[in-house]
């Protein structure tokens, strides 16, 4: 009798999550070109292998038991890790990662990121470059879990593992805002604390998936309007949905043009210390690509530029 590291091959995992994501035996077999009864038979020697129903056949659809969404979440998992590993290699053969990901807050300018894109494609290297836009803890949670190489825009004291690496970026400065025909836009400054509250807030949704979500600038029992996005937020803002703080870089178009008006609150300014963090490696040694985007990080004027130059961000 099979035995489970006979029948758990990667070959078998993909083919376990395909049936999944085709949501039949039929249309699974249609893509992997196979006869239906032949997928069938795979299917049930890896059951019988684990003494489990992986597959609910009570109805036409490829509906998943309890023991079958398990086994595909740790099998998604393995087949990463595989890959993974097999990226590793190359890298440590050819000196360039096959691809580098990088987590960029949503506060952070899209422009300057682009430019540096550009630049750095016109080097016509082997590596592709994923960008995730992600927000608060969840730019370095991407960074420790592994889902990307390099993190712009961290929150310097939110950095404590030791197999992360950090250098600062600069001080982002952050104004309440409002837009011109918001009721908070008339009041008498500075405004307190009691009458912020009376109004909804805008707040950007951390995008951390581990229960670790940061807030900034919320008040105890404010009604809250949540976006995902920085550049939702200042939208939001626009058209009077609420009130909130903003990047000085990303506002000051907005104010300058009066489609945003700056109010003075009875709290202390908000700046926030902002980093880019990136893993370090056993060895001491990053691939091509990396020590690439963290050289260009190491220039004053880029700095600047990914945190003040927020106009068409």
């Amino acid at each position: 009798m099979q035995t489970a590291r006979d029948v758990l091959t990667p070959d078998a995992l993909s083919m376990l999550v395909t049936i999944h994501a085709q949501g039949s035996f039929a249309a699974a077999a249609r893509t992997l070109g196979m006869v239906p009864s032949a997928l069938t038979y795979r299917v049930r020697n890896i059951e019988d292998a684990l003494d489990v129903l992986l597959f609910d056949r009570s109805s036409r659809q490829a509906k998943l038991t309890v023991a079958g969404a398990e086994l595909l979440r740790e099998g998604e998992r393995l087949l990463e890790d595989i890959d993974a590993v097999a990226n590793r290699v190359k890298r440590v053969a050819t000196g360039w990662e096959p691809q580098l990901t990088i987590a960029v807050d949503s506060v952070i300018s899209r422009s300057t990121m682009m430019e540096l894109c550009e630049a750095f494609f016109a080097l016509n290297p082997p590596t592709r470059v994923k960008i995730r836009e992600e927000v608060l803890y969840g730019t370095l949670d991407a960074l420790v879990t592994g889902q990307a190489d390099l993190s712009i825009g961290v929150a310097m004291d939110s950095i404590s593992n030791t197999n992360i690496l950090g250098e600062a970026l600069g001080d982002m400065h952050f104004i309440f805002c409002v837009a011109p025909h918001h009721p908070l836009a008339n009041m008498p400054e500075p405004l307190s604390d009691g009458l912020i509250q009376q109004y909804r807030a805008v707040a950007v949704a951390d995008s951390t998936q581990r229960g670790k979500a940061l807030t900034f600038g919320l008040l105890g029992g404010q009604d809250v309007f949540t976006v995902p996005s920085m550049r939702a937020k200042l939208e939001a803002q626009l058209r009077g949905l609420g009130c909130g703080f903003l990047p000085e870089g990303l506002a000051r178009p907005y104010l300058e043009t009066g489609r945003l008006v700056s109010r003075k609150v009875d709290r202390p300014s908000r700046v926030i210390h902002i980093s880019y963090a990136w893993r370090a490696e056993s060895a001491g040694t990053h691939g091509r690509a990396l020590q690439w985007w963290l050289q260009q990080l190491k220039s004053p004027a880029t700095r600047t530029a990914l945190l003040e130059r927020q106009q068409g961000n």
